[in-house]
C-alpha cells in the first residue's frame, strides 16, 4: 500500500522545544512512523517566555520572533527528513500549530495568536504547510481550543468505556469520549507550567525530572486550597486558558496572600504542592463527569505523564478508574499532539471538518487551518 505521509509539528506552552511526528494516513487509522524532538534554543525560549508572560513587545520584536520560529520549524523539519531518508516530495503536507503567545477567548473581541511564519516553513522545506489552525473556529464563535478532541475521538474511542484522554503539557486539557454522547473537551487548568517556572526560579532547571525535587517536599493543604480557589475552576466548559492567567506572577501573588496568615512555605514544599494542584484540579473535573456507569479509563499523554508523582496521584484519587498512558494504547505519550496536528493537516487538505462544536462552542463544524502552498 502506498504511503500517505504528513508531518505534525507542535511546540507547546512549556516552551521546551519542537515535537515532530511523521504520520501515515494510508489506512483508516493514522500510524506514527517516526518522531523527533528539537530543543528550543535558549535565547529564543527566553524571548518567548518573556513575551508570553508579560504580553509586552514591540512590532519589530514580534515580527522577528515570528521569523525566528518559522526558521526553527523549517530547520527541524528538514533535519527530520534527513534522519528518516525522506524527500520533501514524499510528504503531502505539514500541520504546524505554531507557538501560542496569547489566547483570549472570553474578551469583548475574542482572539488567539500563534506565531511561526508558515510562509518560511513552506519555502524552506518545499512542502505545503497548514497553519493558523485556531482562528476559524473562533470566527464561528468557538474558543479555538482545544483542537485535539476530534483526533482523540478518531483514535481512542471505545463504546465499551467512558474514556478521558488527558494531555499534560504546560496546561492540562481533557477529551471526554462517551458512547451516545457528544464529545466534550476543555482545559482543566495547569499542567507542568508552574512546576517548570518554580524549579527554574529556585534551581535554575528547566523542569523537575521524575518529580525528584517535589519528592523531597510535602503538600501544604492550605496553600493548595488557595491555589484551587481560582474563578477559572468554577467556570463551565467550554473553557480554555494559558500562560496569560497561570504564570509565575500569579503563583507568587498566591504565596504572598498565603503568607499573610500562615508560616512561610519552603520552596520544595511549594513544588510538591504544585504537583498536587495539577492532580486535584484535573480530578475535580473528572469526578463531575457523567460516566453513564460505564467502566472508566484515563489515558494520559504529554510531559506530565512521565512524572510518577502525578500518575500516582491519579491512581490514588481515582480508584475506580483504569489509569494508564496513551503509549499503552499504541500512541507514544510524547507525540500525541504532534500526530494530532498532522491529522488536522490531513483534514484541511481534504476539506474535512476538524473542530468539534460540542468541544469549542463554535456554531458549526469547519475545516480548520490556512493552506500555505509550497
Amino acid at each position: 500500500m502506498k504511503a500517505n505521509y504528513y508531518i505534525g509539528v507542535m511546540s507547546g506552552t512549556s516552551l521546551d522545544g519542537v515535537d515532530l511526528a511523521l504520520v501515515d494516513f494510508a489506512t483508516s487509522q493514522p500510524t506514527l512512523k517516526a518522531s523527533h524532538f528539537v530543543a528550543m534554543p535558549n535565547e529564543l525560549r527566553n524571548d518567548l517566555f518573556k513575551l508570553c508572560s508579560t504580553g509586552e513587545t514591540t512590532l519589530q520584536q514580534l515580527g522577528e520572533l515570528d521569523h525566528r520560529l518559522g526558521k526553527l520549524y523549517a530547520e527541524a523539519i528538514n533535519q527530520f527528513l534527513v534522519l528518516n531518508n525522506l524527500d520533501a516530495e514524499q510528504i503531502e503536507a505539514i500541520g504546524c500549530h505554531g507557538q501560542t503567545i496569547w489566547h483570549s477567548p472570553r474578551t469583548t473581541y475574542p482572539f488567539t495568536t500563534q506565531i511561526g511564519d508558515a510562509n518560511i516553513i513552506a519555502a524552506k522545506t518545499g512542502i505545503t504547510t497548514i497553519a493558523d489552525l485556531r482562528r476559524k473556529d473562533m470566527a464561528f464563535g468557538g474558543q479555538g481550543a482545544p483542537l485535539v478532541p476530534a483526533f482523540h475521538q478518531a483514535v481512542f474511542f471505545d463504546p465499551k468505556f467512558a474514556t478521558v484522554v488527558l494531555n499534560i503539557g504546560g496546561i492540562s486539557n481533557i477529551s471526554v469520549l462517551m458512547p451516545n454522547q457528544p464529545v466534550i473537551g476543555y482545559d482543566t487548568g495547569v499542567g507542568n507550567l508552574l512546576l517548570d517556572a518554580w524549579i527554574g526560579k529556585h534551581l535554575n532547571q528547566s523542569y523537575d525530572k521524575n518529580g525528584d525535587w517535589a519528592k523531597t517536599g510535602k503538600v501544604n493543604s492550605e496553600l493548595l486550597r488557595l491555589l484551587l480557589d481560582e474563578p477559572f475552576f468554577s467556570q463551565e466548559p467550554p473553557k480554555s486558558t494559558g500562560r496569560e492567567l497561570f504564570n509565575l506572577t500569579w503563583l507568587e501573588q498566591k504565596i504572598v496572600n498565603f503568607e499573610k496568615n500562615h508560616t512561610a512555605c519552603s520552596p520544595k514544599d511549594i513544588q510538591r504542592t504544585l504537583v498536587e494542584f495539577t492532580v486535584q484540579s484535573t480530578v475535580q473535573e473528572l469526578l463531575r463527569l457523567n460516566t453513564q456507569s460505564l467502566p472508566c479509563r484515563l489515558l494520559v499523554c504529554g510531559g506530565g505523564a512521565k512524572n510518577p508523582l502525578i500518575m500516582q496521584g491519579f491512581t490514588e484519587l481515582l480508584p475506580q478508574w483504569k489509569v494508564s498512558t496513551t503509549t499503552e494504547y499504541g500512541l507514544d505519550l510524547d507525540y500525541v499532539e504532534a500526530v494530532a496536528f498532522a491529522w488536522l493537516a490531513y483534514q484541511r487538505i481534504h476539506n474535512l471538518p476538524s473542530n468539534m462544536p460540542s468541544v469549542t462552542g463554535a456554531s458549526k463544524a469547519v475545516s480548520l487551518g490556512v493552506i500555505y502552498p509550497k
